[in-house]
């Protein structure tokens, strides 16, 4: 059982699950064995993103895991991404190669990068004029999945659904203009934004399938008008084979970062717009005192500066800051911790769902949220009986939390079990695929494979079976 202690801080209270997004999970399957080996049959697929393989953005990772699964079910499936990179000063690749059997297009893009929004406000819209006439001269596609990076890139998929005829399915990682305005950068009476919100809308609404990454993304989207059985949602993943528990005690990073014998909070990810981070800054000057207590920052992000300013004005000598890690190391720098922290606005529930919370669950470790009580991250934890929760503002809370992780290992260790057993059954990438595998039958059609014999719902199947931690 978890211990009373982190129960007394992770809040219980649990919101009612609406019949509509209830419904917007469910992938459909009425058809029969016979029937759907009847009318499978190899697809072509246009994927469009403006990041994609060897970049380490998170919409890359999860675009080349569904890409490539998708290959691997015998569809010829295309990429369409920049020639650019998400992370400045890295090689650039080639405009054309295949890799895992995905045929990568990289259309070139200005590289002035992310320090800036009219950075990226440039390179967004030199990645739309090359990405939308490249798309315009490809052979037809049977299906455009289209991701959200830069914001308005489903247009494309728009566009090829009534010029062309194909299908197109939406992947809504985040809502825009919508996480402008709700951070107050823009302003929802302003033309332009009236414009952007009236484009994003009708590619909801057109499009035939949009897939969400939970239910409060999914109540948004239905409040754009996108009919409920249309809807299908489907959280990101991690990989069970790259992320992984590994034990503290001869640890080789810790070891290597001289962090042995030290209780680590990490904060791994972007530290973006929808992120806050005073209370973590309260809680690393309040363990100021405590020597054995570090908090590790992997990552980059628009308030990365805003964050060190303030280690730096406050002296505090316990807070560290490291670059990303590449993705073939996430299961040592991710291990690092002992407990992970993920935090969000409260004005961004439904609009964003931060991934870093299923990378926590993969490492075996704990986890701290401090954000909305009611949302994809907090509700996961709960069920899951991987943490707490704490509400924004309440870094005293924060504090007493750490500090009881800190000093119960044992503790600590149970709750990081329970989010790895939950990580395996809910939201590995083989699951997750497999959720969007069928989703795309659905739609359009698919091809089995001979690994998966007509019928059996491999993938489904083993959410539910027991000792998956042990073949982990």
């Amino acid at each position: 059982m978890v211990s009373s202690s982190i129960r007394s801080i992770a809040s219980r209270a649990r919101m009612p699950l609406r019949s509509a997004t209830r419904a917007g999970r469910r992938i459909d399957s009425a058809h029969s064995p016979a029937e759907s080996e009847a009318g499978d049959h190899n697809q072509r697929i246009l994927f469009v993103n403006q990041y994609y393989w060897p970049d380490h953005a998170s919409t890359a990772q999860h675009f080349t895991d569904l890409a490539e699964s998708m290959a691997a079910q015998g569809h010829e499936c295309h990429v369409l991404c920049g020639l650019g990179q998400y992370k400045t000063g890295v090689a650039r690749q080639p405009s054309y190669e295949v890799h895992n059997g995905v045929h990568i297009h990289r259309v070139r893009v200005s590289g002035f990068g992310r320090k800036t929004t009219l950075h990226r406000m440039c390179d967004y819209l030199s990645y739309y004029v090359q990405a939308l006439r490249t798309a315009l001269f490809m052979k037809r596609f049977d299906l455009v999945v289209t991701l959200t990076t830069p914001p308005l890139i489903g247009l494309i998929g728009t566009l090829l659904r009534l010029i062309r005829g194909s299908r197109q399915i939406f992947w809504s990682m985040d809502l825009h203009p919508d996480a402008s305005v709700a951070l107050g950068r823009m302003k929802r009476t302003q033309p332009a934004v009236r414009l952007l919100g009236g484009l994003s809308d009708l590619i909801y609404r057109q499009a035939d399938r949009v897939v969400v990454l939970g239910p409060y993304m999914a109540d948004r989207i239905l409040a754009k008008g996108v009919r409920s059985e249309r809807i299908r949602e489907v959280p990101v993943w991690s990989r069970r084979e790259e992320i992984f528990p590994r034990d503290r005690d001869g640890h080789p990073l810790r070891e290597e970062l001289g962090l042995a014998d030290k209780f680590v909070v990490m904060y791994s990810g972007n530290l973006g717009l929808a992120h806050q981070f005073d209370e973590v800054v309260r809680a690393a000057e309040a363990f100021e005192a405590r020597d054995d207590v570090v908090f590790l920052f992997v990552g980059d992000g628009p308030r990365l500066k805003e964050v060190k300013a303030a280690v730096e004005a406050k002296s505090l000598k316990n807070v560290r800051f490291m670059d990303y890690f590449p993705r073939e190391s996430l299961h040592l720098s991710l291990s690092v911790a002992d407990v992970h922290l993920i935090t969000m606005r409260d004005c961004m529930t439904g609009i964003v769902v931060p991934g870093k919370l299923y990378g926590a669950m993969a490492s075996g470790r704990p986890t701290i949220f401090v954000g909305p009580a009611h949302c994809e991250s907090a509700d996961t934890i709960r069920d899951s009986e991987c943490g707490a929760t704490i509400s924004t503002g309440r870094a005293d809370l924060l504090i007493a939390a750490i500090e009881r992780l800190a000093d119960s290992p044992s503790t600590a260790a149970e709750l990081g079990r329970n989010g790895r057993r939950a990580f395996l059954r809910n939201f590995e990438r083989r699951f997750c695929c497999e959720l969007w595998i069928e989703l795309v039958r659905d739609l359009v059609g698919a091809r089995r494979t001979a690994t998966t014999p007509a019928g059996t719902p491999a993938i489904v199947a083993e959410r539910n079976l027991p000792g998956l931690e042990a073949a982990a």
